[in-house]
């Protein structure tokens, strides 16, 4: 059952549905990797789930610079994010033979 269900959600071919549904998981996943983390070293260990919860406790603490860093990276996270997204389907519209080449040599252009 469990690898049906991971079959269904990951596969080329997903629904609304199973696309929400990976959100979902992947989301609960990375919260879990943050509160376990921690818990158990006292630093948030994911990515930008750890950036937005650091944020959102200096946000409490009053450290108004941190929480303007931190809303840059998630900003400039959002923003590469929506870019890759572009040149990826623009690659495909176009069937190059590479259509992750584009993003990867912006990348290494920065």
């Amino acid at each position: 059952m469990p690898l049906n269900t991971m079959r269904r959600l990951t596969g080329h071919q997903r629904s609304a549905a199973a696309n929400r549904q990976l959100g979902c998981v992947l989301a609960f996943v990375a919260g879990a990797i943050n509160a376990g983390g921690f818990l158990a070293i006292g630093h948030y260990t994911s990515h930008m789930t750890g950036v937005v919860s650091s944020m959102a406790d200096n946000l409490v603490l009053g450290q108004g610079a941190l929480v303007l860093a931190a809303l840059a990276a998630v900003t400039a996270f959002l923003a590469g994010a929506a870019t890759t997204a572009l040149l990826v389907n623009f690659a495909r519209r176009r069937r190059l033979a590479s259509e992750y080449a584009l993003p990867l040599l912006l990348e290494a252009g920065l």
